[in-house]
């Protein structure tokens, strides 16, 4: 375990920047998770567990409802020119660094939350899990969820993605699909003896290009479905007659469809499109906004605003898949995550962590 401390005694903020000087990529979260360990332990209302490099605390007061309070601890790789860690804070009170939106200044309202609500009106759970920026089956709430399920029991969760200090009601889910069409290999120079696999790939594009987006409204919420080619391969030298040409579609689609109404969607869109294979590269579903639930409505009298829906997909999906009512809320402003440039006003973090902690303790 690394012996870096981490002093949860730090303001939200300048925890936030701490969090950020720890790099960690996705797949390379281990010394971050040690020092979140560690910092855990160290609070004794708290029983502490970890898997691979995922953390779970836990409070067990007997409360009447349990909380999961829930956020990833990984980030995108690191840029190099500029390099966007160590963090940096500006004259203007905005931090800037890898993560500090996406998402840890919502892992800095956990800790503080961790560190600060001894006596919370739920019993609280904290979940510190890695690889949620990459491939769904390295994800680590999936991996705790496989291994052991009763760490993520709860009546309500909180996933602390960026909302731009709004709630965020359920998310919208992801489907990624590889749309293949044939045809016969043949020189450049004598093209009618072949069929080109790029030239049969026009009817899905033109479908595509077609394509008008549903905005079905689920439980309050409007969501916004979109459907897009993100890659196209094809060919095997510049005179050739390609043989073979792949488009990747990626389907983000609201949560009134399941996920095998999502499939049966795209392969009858396009049905008429000569598709040789359709195989279903990837997929998470979406997630209802779960803002009826009693909690959630506590939860949203405390923190205010106007819920709105999550157009992206984020792991509320898995907590929804195991019974778990949850919304999205963090300081962070989504439309930064992932960016270079990647930044969050400071002011807004403890600012966030007061609103989690009225609902927390409110009587």
């Amino acid at each position: 375990m690394s012996q870096t401390p981490l002093d949860l005694t730090l303001d939200a903020a300048e925890l936030t920047a701490r969090l950020v000087d720890f790099p960690s990529p996705s797949g390379s979260e281990k010394d971050l998770a040690d020092a979140i360990e560690m910092a855990l332990r160290g609070l004794s209302h708290l029983t502490v567990d970890r898997h691979g490099n995922n953390v779970v605390a836990r409070t067990d007061l007997g409360r009447a409802e349990r909380v999961v309070l829930a956020g990833h601890i990984d980030t995108v790789p690191i840029a190099e020119n500029p390099p966007n860690v160590p963090s940096r804070l500006d004259e203007d009170g905005v931090l800037w660094g890898c993560g500090t939106c996406d998402m840890k200044s919502g892992v800095a309202v956990q800790l503080r939350i961790a560190q600060t609500v001894t006596e919370p009106n739920r019993d609280l759970t904290f979940v510190f899990y890695d690889n949620e920026e990459v491939a769904a089956h390295l994800n680590g709430l999936g991996h705790i969820a496989e291994a052991h399920p009763d760490w993520l029991a709860g009546d309500f969760a909180v996933l602390l993605e960026p909302t731009d200090g709004q709630v965020e009601g359920g998310c919208q889910g992801t489907l990624r699909v590889l749309l293949r069409t044939k045809g016969v290999r043949a020189h450049s120079a004598r093209a009618w003896m072949g069929s080109n696999a790029i030239h049969a790939a026009t009817p899905i594009l033109d479908k595509l290009a077609a394509y008008e987006p549903r905005k079905p409204v689920v439980e309050g919420l409007q969501f916004h479905e979109g459907l897009n080619a993100v890659r196209i391969e094809g060919g095997v030298a510049t005179n050739v007659i390609p043989d073979e040409c792949t488009v990747t579609v990626n389907f983000r689609y609201a949560p009134d469809r399941t996920e095998e109404e999502a499939v049966a969607f795209v392969r009858d869109y396009f049905a008429d499109c000569g598709v040789d294979e359709f195989i279903v590269d990837d997929h998470t579903g979406a997630a209802r906004p779960g803002l009826t639930h009693p909690a959630a409505a506590a939860f949203m009298a405390a923190v205010g605003g106007e819920a709105r829906p999550k157009f992206g997909w984020t792991d509320v999906s898995r907590f929804s898949a195991l019974g778990v009512p949850a919304v999205n809320f963090s300081p962070g402003d989504p439309l930064l995550a992932h960016k270079i440039d990647e930044r969050v006003k400071a002011s807004l973090i403890p600012e966030a962590e007061e609103r989690l902690r009225a609902w927390l303790t409110s009587s």
